[in-house]
C-alpha cells in the first residue's frame, strides 16, 4: 500500500480555546497538508464568545468543511485514507463520546475511524479540575490508541505572547504526526538565543535566585 495522502481532519468542539484549531489549520495549510473540518454546535458557539471571526471566515480556514451532522461524508469511513485526526479544542462530552464507542456526531464517527483504522488520534482536551470519571475516560481513550494532549503552555522558551504559547502548543501536537512547524524553539537546539536564557532562567529557579 502507497503513502496515505497528506490529509488531516480536524475537529473544534464547544470547549474552551477555540484559539487551538484556528492556529492548527493555519499550521496545516502552511505544511500543505489538506484538512478536513468539523465544527460542532457548541464548537460554533465558542467562536462567537472567544473571537471576532466569522463561521465563515473559520471554514475559509480549511480545504473541505462538513457538517457536523454528516454521517455519509468521506471521513467516516476508513477506506478514505488519512493521517489522522486532531481535536482542538476537545470537550469532556466529546472524549467521553470517543471514549464509549458513541458515534452519533460526525466528529465522534470521524476519531472512531481513525482508533479502528489505527491511525493517529490527538485530543487537546480543555478541562480541570478532572473527576474520577473524566481520567476513566482519558484512559480507555488511551488504552485504544489515542493520545490526550491538553494544551499546557511551556514556559522554558520565555514566550512573549498569548499566540507564542498557542504556536509551541500547536507545533508539539503535530510533533506527534512527525510534521515539523519550525515555528518555534525547542529545548536544547540551536535558536536565536532562547535556549540559553532558558537555561538560565531554570538555574535561576533551581537555586532560589
Amino acid at each position: 500500500m502507497g503513502k496515505a495522502p497528506r490529509r488531516m481532519v480536524v475537529g473544534i468542539t464547544g470547549a474552551t480555546g477555540i484559539v487551538y484549531g484556528v492556529r492548527l489549520l493555519k499550521a496545516l495549510r502552511e505544511l500543505q497538508i489538506e484538512s478536513h473540518l468539523i465544527v460542532s454546535k457548541a464548537g460554533e458557539m465558542t467562536r462567537a464568545y472567544e473571537t471576532d471571526m466569522s463561521s465563515e471566515e473559520l471554514r475559509s480556514l480549511a480545504d473541505v468543511v462538513y457538517s457536523p451532522n454528516d454521517i455519509a461524508a468521506p471521513i467516516s469511513s476508513g477506506s478514505f485514507r488519512t493521517m489522522g485526526m486532531i481535536v482542538a479544542p476537545c470537550s469532556v462530552r466529546s472524549m467521553s463520546d470517543i471514549a464509549h464507542g458513541v458515534t452519533s456526531g460526525l466528529i465522534s464517527r470521524a476519531a472512531d475511524v481513525c482508533l479502528k483504522e489505527r491511525r493517529r488520534l490527538v485530543l487537546m482536551l480543555r478541562e480541570t479540575p478532572l473527576h474520577a470519571g473524566h481520567l476513566k475516560s482519558m484512559l480507555a481513550v488511551t488504552e485504544m490508541g489515542g493520545i490526550i494532549a491538553p494544551p499546557v503552555p511551556a514556559f522554558y522558551s520565555r514566550p512573549q505572547s498569548l499566540d507564542d504559547m498557542v504556536t509551541h502548543t500547536i507545533g508539539r501536537v503535530l510533533d506527534l504526526f512527525d510534521l515539523d512547524l519550525k515555528a518555534f524553539p525547542r529545548w536544547g537546539e540551536e535558536d536565536d538565543g532562547s535556549t540559553d536564557g532558558s537555561t538560565s532562567l531554570t538555574a535561576e529557579l533551581t537555586t532560589g535566585q
